[in-house]
């Protein structure tokens, strides 16, 4: 048993189930403050570790109100986007897991800001960026082939695209301030911990993990669609109506079994 193990075994109760929509709903809140109290965002809720060590312990949640755009248009389908693969990520590892990789990258991101001011005395912003790009990196990897459509067009699969996005990964980081550096560092740390050292445990890889989120579906879908009783007359099962009521018929031989509308009205079988 995996240290993770451990840890959801004690802790998995307390998990947030579908984390991913309040974490949608804290990005609307972000916009909405952006929109209509320009200016509030970065004065009272933004990461800044100098304003935390002096009492605004509320900036260490807060700053997740920050908006992943500044246009509306994109910032609809980032949402959706960001929704979409933080929801399929949540139901392959389940709640605990995917609660810990997030918190993880959240919870690392403000201890490191506050550790570098701490050591150089400067205050460096970091924010959500790159804590959404390690999730789009995790669900890259644990599927490298589906596709999407890039632009609502082009059809491209997740893995090109998680190449591409390495690409912008090193071109920030050279290009980039101390701050992006430093943000950069911390989202493949969170991705690279997690996936060497407790994702990808012993008798676990993320294929077996879709093919048995694949497998619990289908005889989930096969228990719903497998009827128990069926009458003999019109053929209509328990599956077709849930209020239907099936009984044995007594005076037929054989185990013939109707509905209620022809237990009192069908030929007996001699």
């Amino acid at each position: 048993m995996s240290f993770l193990d451990k840890l959801e075994r004690k802790f998995g109760k307390y998990a947030i189930p579908n984390l991913m929509r309040y974490i949608i709903i804290l990005y609307a809140l972000g916009m909405f403050l952006r929109i209509f109290a320009p200016g509030v965002y970065e004065t009272y809720f933004m990461l800044d570790a100098s304003m935390i060590l002096k009492g605004q312990i509320w900036r260490i949640f807060t700053f997740l109100l920050q908006c992943p755009s500044n246009s509306i248009f994109f910032f609809v389908i980032t949402l959706y986007f960001y929704y979409m693969i933080g929801s399929v990520l949540e139901r392959t590892w389940g709640s605990f897991r995917f609660n810990v990789y997030y918190f993880t990258g959240v919870l690392g991101t403000v201890v490191v800001a506050i550790l570098v001011y701490l050591i150089t005395g400067h205050v460096y912003y970091l924010d959500t960026t790159f804590i959404n790009a390690s999730l789009f990196l995790a669900f890259a990897f644990e599927y490298p082939d589906m596709e999407v459509l890039l632009m609502f067009i082009l059809p491209i699969k997740m893995k090109w695209m998680a190449y591409a996005s390495m690409l912008m990964y090193v071109v920030n980081f050279v290009q980039g301030s101390m701050g992006t550096r430093i943000a950069i560092i911390v989202s493949l740390l969170n991705f690279i911990l997690f996936f060497s050292s407790i994702i990808r445990r012993k008798g676990y890889t993320p294929k077996q993990a879709h093919r048995k989120m694949k497998y619990n579906k289908a005889v989930n879908q096969a228990r719903k669609s497998q009827s128990r009783h069926k009458c003999a007359v019109c053929g209509r099962t328990d599956a077709d109506d849930e209020s239907l009521e099936f009984r044995f018929c007594s005076r037929c031989n054989g185990n013939y079994e109707y509905c209620q509308d022809h237990l009192f009205t069908h030929q007996h079988v001699k």
